[in-house]
């Protein structure tokens, strides 16, 4: 069972996962919960927009970029809140 990702270093713990090939390149799907003290630093990670990106239970590594991108909350600066982020990420072809 995937339980982590890593993004720049950064471990995610995430809720869902999912893996496939598209067009010969990795892509992944994964949710993840993000509350209002970790947003800012999420969404500051985020804005990169391409990461080293490690699936450890995998054991998978890859250069990948935001294809998709969503949010459950739009504002996560109110103090106890919780928004469960789903992101996309696609294998940069080197």
């Amino acid at each position: 069972m995937v339980d982590k990702v890593i993004l720049d270093g950064r471990t995610i713990v995430i809720s869902h996962f999912e893996i496939d090939n598209t067009g010969g390149l990795k892509r992944i799907a994964v949710h993840f919960p993000v509350t209002s003290e970790d947003y800012h630093d999420v969404t500051t990670l985020l804005y990169k927009g391409e990461f080293d990106v490690q699936v450890p239970a995998k054991d998978i590594a890859f250069r990948g970029q935001i294809v998709e991108y969503s949010t459950s909350v739009t504002n996560l600066y109110k103090s106890g809140q919780v928004g469960t982020f789903k992101l996309v990420l696609l294998e940069v072809k080197e």
